[in-house]
């Protein structure tokens, strides 16, 4: 993030006053360039320019928490999309969905952000004030097989009902689930009704898409617990399983422990997950523990053409994310991986939330805190409420999925592809360092 708001910008519009003070605030090289605003119409073509123009803007700064803890900076964000998609404050339902699939429609203004939405849903739900900072809203795109492929996680300054609607396609969804990593977490919201039957209902929703890995045995506690309807007992079995609270991305590849190795990565319990197959194998899995990496970033390019060089009016290819760690592999043995998906931000922004609660932790704080109300913010208290429906009984387990076996129980006897540097244009300034990182020794890894 090494590029100024343009001045255009910052002299013109309501947005552009905003820049200005931004620029004055943080510096000409804190803020990522800002989209240019036209002064006359847009056309269809250029709203829709506009508008990547500016999802990729606010992926930038996602991974900036000096940005993201800025009311001046959120509130420029917030105007600059109501702005570009040409929105006018005004009252409209919004439909949120549960981990089970269940619709929650709530009324809000087009000009709510996250934590407005968030809190009418809460109130639709009944769900307690003091419990609505353990869930987030995540804006997901459902596959043809009823999955859901995570986009994001809805920030402070985004806009809901805009963020949805401007991508123009049914298949985009918003959905609740739990923010935190920590299963120790769910003794407080299993405490209330309405957040256990949250909790058991993402739980069963997991294990039916086969996120939270299951043996046949357990599969058949689990379902005993169900028809006994004893919630609380089938979580406490659920979180002793493994990816138990886990985020899963889509396939993807990456250089461990091989070049180009397709993997699955799943985020959770402090660590990435990278299920992968090699040749002639079974289903191996390796963890990395963010406690161990020093390091990481994100960073993008465009592939050149078939060729190797680029040609006027010859179409550019898609944007290529990677994430990139430095891990150490054993003592005094750091190794770059990297992950390239176009889910690099989403398992960044996963990472830095992991280590945010494990600081917060480590401080004997609470993530009770981590909920800041804006000042003078109102929670609207819904006139109807909604139960959280219970899910139906398991099914029987898939005989096609197969059981993992670690890929070594320490990693540095792993064999791995020698890897420098990321080889990027990255700055220093893109790179996130690791609060959390821990120098530890081969006996601990």
């Amino acid at each position: 993030m090494h590029f100024s708001i343009p001045e255009t910008e910052s002299r013109s519009g309501d947005s552009g006053g905003s820049a200005y003070v931004l620029r004055k605030e943080y510096g000409a090289n804190v803020l990522p360039a800002f989209p240019p605003k036209k002064l006359f119409s847009l056309t269809p073509a250029e709203v829709e320019q506009r508008r990547e123009q500016l999802e990729k803007y606010m992926q930038a700064v996602r991974q900036d928490p000096l940005l993201g803890s800025s009311e001046t900076f959120n509130s420029f964000l917030r105007r600059a999309q109501q702005e570009t998609q040409q929105v006018p404050t005004e009252e409209v339902s919004l439909e949120v969905l549960l981990s089970n699939g269940q619709k929650v429609l709530v009324s809000v203004l087009t000009s709510d952000q996250t934590e407005d939405v968030l809190e009418a849903v809460a109130a639709k739900l009944d769900l307690p004030d003091d419990l609505i900072g353990y869930f987030s809203l995540f804006l997901v795109r459902e596959k043809e097989d009823g999955a859901f492929s995570f986009v994001r996680k809805l920030q402070e300054f985004e806009l809901p009902y805009v963020s949805v609607t401007s991508l123009r396609s049914q298949e985009y969804k918003i959905v609740l689930r739990k923010s935190y990593w920590d299963s120790a977490y769910d003794d407080d919201v299993m405490e209330n009704r309405v957040g256990l039957n949250l909790l058991y209902a993402q739980t069963v929703s997991d294990i039916e898409r086969g996120w939270i890995l299951v043996t046949k045995e357990q599969h058949r506690q689990l379902k005993s617990l169900q028809e006994k309807v004893s919630k609380k007992e089938f979580l406490r079995l659920a979180q002793t399983l493994r990816h138990y609270g886990y985020l899963r991305f889509d396939a993807c590849v990456a250089d461990f422990p091989e070049k180009d190795c397709p993997v699955v990565v799943s985020a959770g319990n402090s660590e990435l997950s990278l299920q992968l197959r090699l040749p002639g194998q079974q289903l191996r899995e390796g963890s990395f523990r963010v406690t161990r990496m020093r390091c990481w970033r994100v960073t993008s390019s465009v592939p050149l053409p078939s060729g190797g060089t680029s040609s006027p009016g010859r179409g550019r290819g898609e944007v290529r994310l990677e994430l990139a760690f430095e891990y150490l592999m054993s003592k005094d043995r750091l190794q770059w991986v990297t992950i390239t998906s176009p889910q690099a931000i989403m398992m960044s922004i996963c990472l830095q939330s992991m280590v945010d609660e494990l600081m917060v932790k480590k401080s004997g704080g609470s993530i009770r805190k981590m909920l800041r109300r804006r000042v003078g913010g109102t929670l609207r208290r819904s006139d109807s409420q909604q139960a959280v429906k219970s899910p139906p009984l398991l099914e029987s387990p898939d005989a096609s999925r197969e059981s993992m076996v670690k890929l070594s129980s320490k990693l540095s006897a792993v064999s791995l592809r020698g890897i420098g540097s990321p080889s990027t244009d990255a700055s220093a300034s893109d790179v996130h360092g690791n609060f959390a990182f821990e120098g530890i020794g081969d006996e601990d890894l």
